[in-house]
C-alpha cells in the first residue's frame, strides 16, 4: 500500500485510535491537539496519556498544537472534534491553501448534532457551510462499531465510509484498508449520521438499565435486549424523518452494529454515564439538562448521548415523532422524572413498540 500524508484534527480517544491504525498501516499521520501535554506525550513517549492511556503509538504518528500546520498539504484530513466544538474548529482551517483550493480529501468522525440558530443540524450539513464551497457533497462521514481502544490495539473493526460522492467514499475506504479495519462504502450519509448520533442516547438508557439489573428481580438480559431493539426502532424512525435513503443502513454495522457495541461494551462512555446516573447519582450535581451540557466537562468524560438527547427532543417535536426512549432520557436529564420510574414505565408498557 502506498503511504499517504494524513492529518487528524482532534486527539481524543477516537481520533487517536484511528490515527494509530493508519500509522500502523504505514501512513504518515500528524494529529492536532489543543493541550501541550498531549502533544509532548505523543511525540516523546508515543502515548496519549490523557485520552488513550496505556496504548503505545507508532513512530509514524506525531502531534502538534498548530492546527493550520497539521491541516496543511495533507492528502487526507480527518476531523475528530466533539460536536459542540466542530464548527469553531473547522473555522480555524478554512484559509489553509490546500483546503481552500480543495486539494485535500476530508473525512469526519464526529458524532452527534450541532446546535445552530435554526435548530440542531447534522454534522456534514454544518461542515459544508463552514468549509469552502468545493467540499459541498464531497465530504466523507466515517462511522461504525469502533471503540478507540480496540482500534488502537488492531482488533478487527468494521467501518462505513459514507458520502454523496462515490469516488471519495472509495478513496477513504482504500485509505482505511489497514490491518484490523474492514471498510464499506455507503451513499446514505443522512442515515449513517443519524445512527451515529442517536445510538448514544439509547446507550445512556441502556447503561442505567444495566446498573439496575445487577440487583433486580425484574430486569435482566432479556429486558436489555428489549431496550436495544426498541432503541433501533426509534433510530430508524428518526432517520427516515430526516431523510435517510436506505433501510439497510439501520440493519448494517452503521446501525445495529454501532448500537450494540455502544450499549454493551465496557469502553462505552455513554453506557458508563447511564450507569453513573444510577450508581453515583451523578445528576445531583446539575440543575437540569442545559446546566449539564454547559458543565459537561465536570463529568470527567464526554457523554455525547447526554448532549444529543436535547437536540433529538427538538427534532422529534418538529417532525411530530414519538420517540419514547429518547424523550425519556430527556426528561431524566431535565429532572422531570426519576430514572427508575422511567425504566419501569418503559419496559412494562407497549410504548416502545407503538
Amino acid at each position: 500500500m502506498e503511504s499517504k500524508n494524513v492529518g487528524v484534527i482532534g486527539a481524543g480517544a477516537w481520533g487517536s485510535g484511528l490515527a494509530q491504525a493508519l500509522a500502523r498501516g504505514g501512513h504518515k499521520v500528524e494529529v492536532w491537539a489543543m493541550e501541550q501535554d498531549v502533544v509532548d506525550a505523543i511525540n516523546n513517549e508515543h502515548e496519549n496519556k490523557r485520552y488513550l492511556p496505556g496504548f503505545p503509538l507508532s513512530e509514524n504518528l506525531t502531534a502538534s498544537t498548530d492546527i493550520k500546520h497539521v491541516a496543511s498539504e495533507k492528502e487526507y484530513l480527518i476531523l475528530a472534534s466533539p460536536s459542540l466544538y466542530l464548527a469553531s474548529t473547522a473555522a480555524k482551517i478554512v484559509d489553509v491553501p490546500s483546503i481552500r483550493e480543495g486539494r485535500t480529501c476530508i473525512g469526519v468522525l464526529t458524532k452527534g448534532f450541532v446546535p445552530s440558530e435554526n435548530g440542531p443540524r447534522l454534522v456534514l450539513e454544518t461542515l459544508e457551510d463552514a468549509l469552502p464551497e468545493c467540499y459541498r457533497h464531497y465530504l466523507v462521514y466515517i462511522s461504525g462499531p469502533s471503540h478507540a481502544e480496540e482500534v488502537a490495539m488492531g482488533k478487527l473493526t468494521g467501518l462505513i465510509a459514507a458520502s454523496e460522492n462515490p469516488l471519495n467514499s472509495i478513496r477513504f475506504r482504500e485509505l482505511l484498508r489497514v490491518p484490523g479495519l474492514m471498510v464499506y462504502s455507503s451513499l446514505d450519509v443522512v442515515g449513517v449520521q443519524i445512527c451515529a448520533a442517536a445510538k448514544n442516547i439509547v446507550a445512556v438508557v441502556y447503561g442505567s438499565l444495566d446498573a439496575v439489573a445487577e440487583h433486580s428481580d425484574i430486569f435482566g438480559d432479556n429486558a436489555e435486549s428489549l431496550l436495544l431493539a426498541a432503541g433501533l426502532n426509534e433510530i430508524q424512525k428518526l432517520g427516515f424523518a430526516m431523510g435517510a435513503t436506505h433501510a439497510e443502513t439501520f440493519t448494517s454495522i452503521a446501525g445495529v452494529g454501532d448500537l450494540d457495541v455502544t450499549c454493551r461494551s465496557k469502553y462505552g462512555r455513554n453506557r458508563r454515564f447511564g450507569q453513573d446516573i444510577i450508581k453515583t447519582d451523578i445528576l445531583s450535581r446539575f440543575k437540569n439538562l442545559d446546566d449539564l451540557i454547559s458543565r459537561i466537562h465536570e463529568v470527567g468524560y464526554l457523554s455525547e448521548g447526554a448532549v444529543a438527547c436535547k437536540y433529538v427532543h427538538e427534532i422529534a417535536q418538529k417532525y411530530n415523532l414519538k420517540l419514547t426512549i429518547c424523550d425519556g432520557l430527556y426528561r431524566i436529564l431535565n429532572k422531570e422524572i426519576q430514572p427508575m420510574d422511567f425504566l419501569r414505565e418503559l419496559l412494562t408498557s407497549a410504548g416502545p413498540e407503538e
